[in-house]
């Protein structure tokens, strides 16, 4: 039996709090699905592709053979029962994420009880982290470097400063 864990965001930018979620996953699972979230509610700064883009990037850079990324809209029960995950890969930094990830979780099993929700402790250095932050911080100019993986570092940096 494969495990398969699915791990959703917009990730609009992909930073390293997020980078540190996927590499404790990876030690978990046989494969991680990175699902990058079309959602046309919101207006992201990246497009759909180039965030999928950049994580692939990212995978590469990492080495991560056995992460694959996507994107998807719809229920995310839907999507992970689509590609065979049994699990749903999410971060938490404080207690507040643990609220509404309780929320969520719960509602998501009782749309799929077939799939489970797995969280991961953000480590200390990165409960601080969120892809808000980046975004403000690079488009006022600041410094992300440390924020984001080095290999789309560039990418985001010019991205932010030049909205």
């Amino acid at each position: 039996m494969s495990h398969i864990g699915v791990y959703p965001g917009s990730f609009d930018p992909f930073t390293v709090g997020h980078m540190d979620v996927l590499l404790h996953a990876v030690s978990l699972f046989e494969t991680v699905q990175v699902g990058v979230l079309r959602n046309s509610a919101k207006s992201p700064v990246f497009t759909t592709e180039e965030r999928v883009t950049m994580i692939e990037r990212v995978i590469e850079a990492e080495k991560l053979s056995s992460v694959r990324v996507a994107s998807f809209d719809g229920l995310l029960v839907d999507y992970a029962a689509s590609i065979g995950a049994k699990y749903i890969i999410r971060g938490l930094r404080a207690i507040t994420d643990f609220e509404y990830e309780f929320q969520i979780a719960a509602l998501n099993r009782r749309l799929n009880r077939d799939i489970c929700t797995v969280y991961f402790m953000a480590s200390p250095e990165h409960s601080f982290l969120s892809s808000s932050a980046v975004r403000e911080i690079g488009a006022m100019g600041g410094s992300i470097e440390g924020l984001v993986p080095p290999s789309i570092e560039k990418t985001i940096a010019e991205r932010l400063t030049n909205q």
